[in-house]
């Protein structure tokens, strides 16, 4: 990564909408210190512009076609533990929060924040600070008092399965999202239903419903 006091600070933007990241690219470059070096709009590709352009920070939404930007945060954090990368998505749910911070994101913010907001979430994680908006720090606020969620025991890679599965997508599709054999993913669907306590499928989605990962 560059040295973000001398050059300024070099951004990957990943959105699977243009237009949103024609507009956030605009909000950032106006700022004069925050540059946008490159972008993407799937996981793959996100994971290949890191590789390529090796941004100060990585700007990174949760919904996109296939692979979610979980995956992406889990693939881009195994290349460069030291990658600083800030989720900003539409989603609040305490489940998905947890699961970006476990994969290895510094920061979550919601795009229902000020443009303000966005921009000072980027300078703090550039500095390797964590960030996150007002709502998501209430979001985890709640979420610590209560009983917890049956979703609780699973790992990132878990969640990110699960999410895909009560999508619709069948286990040959997982597998080629997440470049993991058929078999690895049954044992992940088994392991899942042991981990909820849930004996069907239908009772699997519904929780995954519940907990709001068929929103993405």
């Amino acid at each position: 990564m560059s040295e973000v006091a001398a050059t300024g600070i070099s951004v990957l933007l990943v959105d699977d909408h243009p237009i949103v990241r024609q507009g956030y690219r605009r909000v950032l470059e106006s700022q004069g210190d925050l540059h946008v070096v490159a972008e993407a709009d799937n996981a793959a590709d996100a994971y290949g512009a890191f590789k390529t352009h090796d941004p100060d920070v990585v700007v990174m939404d949760i919904s996109m076609p296939g692979a979610s930007g979980l995956e992406a945060i889990r693939n881009i954090r195994a290349r460069n533990p030291r990658a600083r990368i800030l989720v900003f998505t539409m989603h609040n749910e305490a489940v998905l929060v947890k699961a970006a911070f476990s994969a290895g994101a510094s920061g979550f913010v919601t795009k229902s924040s000020a443009p303000s907001a966005v921009v000072n979430a980027i300078r703090s994680v550039a500095r390797g600070e964590r960030a996150m908006s007002d709502d998501i720090a209430h979001v985890l606020a709640e979420d610590s008092l209560s009983t917890g969620s049956a979703l609780d025991q699973l790992g990132e890679r878990e969640i990110e399965i699960l999410r895909q599965f009560a999508g619709g997508a069948t286990t040959e599709e997982i597998a080629t999202h997440l470049n993991l054999s058929v078999k690895t993913v049954q044992n992940y669907h088994y392991l899942i239903k042991t981990k909820t306590g849930t004996r069907t499928d239908a009772q699997l989605v519904r929780l995954a419903a519940a907990c709001g990962l068929t929103k993405i």
